[in-house]
């Protein structure tokens, strides 16, 4: 329940866009939206030119149609790829936590650490942790953090080393960052595998273990996906075999449900 009535002239000015973005010609008379939405036809000519008014419609001196512009696209650029992610997550992971029962995160870079975005831990039965939304994950001592590193451009990842050689990351991260031998061979194992992982390898974390995959859409490496277990429960040679290939599947599926929203507007090709 909201705290207030809808505004109604909203409702049919957004009607009138989403009938005009499904038209296949990109283009629909007054009459068309009048009706494909059941909006009255006075209706849908004043909702246009209204939305023409503001730019986000232009009108056909030739026939009359009317079309969207630019603008409307514009609507979406506050839209991040984070967002985006993170939006279309929850049923695939929903889907990975039945078949692997441990819990996962989907992160993001965020500056010296990866953030976790969304989680399947408050469902799992074997969580250990609850609240882990907003958490920040070391990148160079975590699967997530590490697969990321690993996968993203060059110029982001020196930049990722310039930050952690700084201390920012704290003292473990400083150290490996300003190891070179130890990042290259960080960098060679991961590429080599196809995915991070992390056995105790981060103190404030030592019991635990985990693997991820990266979520990559149109050549850019946007999120990662873990698997989340107690090292003593779980090698990281069972992982490798019992949830890489999960978490690869998982991540496939994302990168398809971002190319399916990423179709351009009809008529701004």
């Amino acid at each position: 329940m909201t705290q207030y009535t809808s505004v109604r002239g909203l409702s049919r000015g957004l009607q009138v866009l989403q009938a005009l973005n499904a038209m296949e010609s990109g283009r629909a008379t007054s009459q068309q939206i009048s009706e494909l939405t059941g909006l009255h036809r006075t209706t849908a000519r004043r909702l246009l030119e209204t939305l023409m008014e503001e730019g986000f419609v232009r009108r056909s001196a030739s026939d009359d149609s009317f079309r969207l512009t630019l603008k409307v696209r514009a609507l979406s650029e506050g839209f991040t790829d984070d967002e985006r992610i993170a939006t279309i997550a929850p049923p695939i992971m929903g889907r990975l936590l039945q078949r692997v029962a441990w819990p996962s995160d989907l992160t993001t870079p965020d500056g010296d650490a990866m953030i976790i975005r969304e989680t399947t831990h408050r469902f799992s039965p074997l969580s250990f942790h609850r609240s882990m939304v907003g958490r920040r994950l070391p990148i160079l001592l975590t699967a997530a953090g590490r697969v990321y590193f690993s996968m993203c451009p060059d110029g982001e990842r020196e930049d990722i080393l310039d930050l952690l050689r700084s201390g920012v990351g704290g003292e473990e991260q400083k150290a490996i960052a300003s190891n070179d031998a130890l990042v290259r061979s960080l960098l060679r194992r991961v590429r080599a595998d196809g995915f991070g992982s992390n056995h105790g390898d981060w103190a404030a974390q030592s019991k635990i273990g985990a693997v991820a995959v990266a979520v990559v859409a149109q050549e850019r490496v946007l999120a990662s996906l873990n698997v989340v277990f107690l090292s003593r429960a779980v090698t990281l040679a069972e992982a490798k075999v019992r949830y890489v290939p999960e978490l690869q599947n998982a991540a496939e599926q994302m990168t398809a449900a971002l190319a399916s929203e990423s179709t351009p507007i009809n008529g701004e090709r």
